[in-house]
């Protein structure tokens, strides 16, 4: 027997287990993924859900009667004129009074409690969509930063290639007498300058990853897979600007949130104004005589509204309220038509700048090089052509890779004003 090993076993095989209860989760690739993570853990949403289920637990009690009153009251308990000291026993003193007593608001108040404390129900959820929308805006567009850092690299790349090419023809020709030396080392300096380019892409692209992850909830045990593709474009018949115009004026949340504030501000009008009437009390008190009940009192009391000057305060408060909800959601509203109309005609400037580089500028810039490389190796054309060919390349690969990208920032930002995804 060897217990030693057989403990040793048992302490790995535990281990083991232990660490294959958590497996890695593998996530990203594509921006739908992300999303549904987020929605599902990220700590600041469940927040803003947590606080909008908060706001429907308020609207129950907002519209519940109070609590009833009861009151007692002991009286004679030094038992005057009799032979017996002082107690406190309701049996063995002069009497004892048990008054109940049920506050009753003014008919209506119960139920604009109830809805003031809906409205602001439903601003809460409206702030929580807006609030998850606003995550899900900065996901898509982290993810297409990112996207196009990734396509960069892969474009900083080929040019570097190129220009390592470059470089060799133009050290061939000057060992072979028919170039310069000043043109390897120029071929050299455009290799260094893109080889800068190429670390500084590299680097954004790992602050766009670490900036993901912290959009994520910055997440244990979750690996992030790097973008492949970027979104698919809506196609241009839902970019109707009337169309997206009624679609920000049902569904965004920030006016659903202005909305239900306005809601909230009539009825808290409404309920200021039924203040005019009073509030009643009913109760009923019997009386304990020794071992017995001797007599029953009813009582019926109210409030006397007398005090106009804080009423007519109050109501004017109330007015001034509500005139600010609705203000408020006029200036919002304008600025989002304006931030819309902003948007898509950004979108289409795009759309616009991709066709004109994918099918224009880049294929020229292309054939561009070519010639100007053959043309260079023959001896036909001198150094400074292949740089600035090289340099039209890049610039058009640049553009489109930009193109591309305002495309999918556009696309995102006119989501979240709309307030869903087209």
């Amino acid at each position: 027997m060897r217990p030693a090993p057989i403990l040793l076993a048992m302490l790995l095989l535990a281990g083991g287990s232990a660490g294959a209860a958590e497996p890695e989760l593998v996530i990203g690739g594509q921006v739908e993924s992300l999303l549904e993570f987020a929605r599902s853990r990220h700590p600041e949403f469940a927040a803003l859900r947590a606080e909008a289920e908060a706001a429907a637990a308020r609207i129950e009690p907002a519209g519940a009667l109070p609590d009833p009153m009861l009151r007692t009251e002991l009286r004679d308990v030094t038992n005057e004129g009799r032979d017996a000291g002082t107690n406190l026993l309701p049996s063995r003193i002069g009497s004892t009074r048990y008054a109940i007593s049920q506050s009753l608001p003014w008919f209506g108040k119960r139920d604009l409690r109830r809805e003031v404390a809906g409205a602001g129900a439903d601003e809460a959820q409206a702030r929580a969509r807006a609030g998850w929308i606003d995550l899900a805006t900065r996901i898509k567009l982290t993810y297409a930063q990112h996207h196009v850092h990734l396509i960069s690299i892969r474009y900083a790349q080929e040019n570097l290639d190129l220009m390592r090419r470059v470089a060799e023809i133009a050290r061939t020709r000057y060992g072979s007498g028919f170039g310069s030396q000043q043109d390897a080392l120029r071929a050299q300096s455009e290799i260094i300058a893109m080889e800068t380019d190429l670390v500084m892409l590299e680097g954004e692209s790992t602050q766009a990853s670490a900036r993901m992850r912290a959009l994520l909830g910055r997440p244990e045990n979750v690996k992030l897979r790097p973008p492949e593709k970027l979104r698919l474009l809506p196609p241009v018949a839902k970019l109707d600007m009337a169309a997206l115009e009624a679609r920000l004026r049902a569904n965004n949340p920030q006016l659903a949130a202005d909305d239900a504030r306005i809601v909230g501000a009539e009825k808290g009008r409404d309920l200021v104004e039924r203040n005019r009437y009073p509030d009643v009390n009913l109760g009923i008190a019997p009386t304990q005589m020794r071992n017995r009940v001797s007599e029953w009192e009813l009582m019926f009391e109210i409030n006397i509204p007398l005090q106009r000057d804080s009423r007519r305060a109050q109501e004017r408060e109330a007015e001034l309220n509500l005139e600010a909800a609705r203000l408020r959601r006029q200036g919002n509203l304008n600025q989002t038509l304006a931030e819309l109309s902003e948007r898509v005609a950004g979108l289409e400037v795009a759309y616009r700048l991709e066709s004109l580089v994918s099918t224009g500028l880049l294929p020229q810039a292309e054939l561009n090089l070519n010639a100007a490389l053959a043309a260079y190796e023959n001896g036909r054309a001198d150094f400074a052509a292949v740089l600035d060919a090289h340099r039209q390349l890049r610039r058009a690969r640049g553009e489109l890779v930009k193109a591309r990208g305002d495309q999918q920032i556009r696309l995102a930002e006119i989501e979240k004003l709309v307030g869903e995804e087209l």
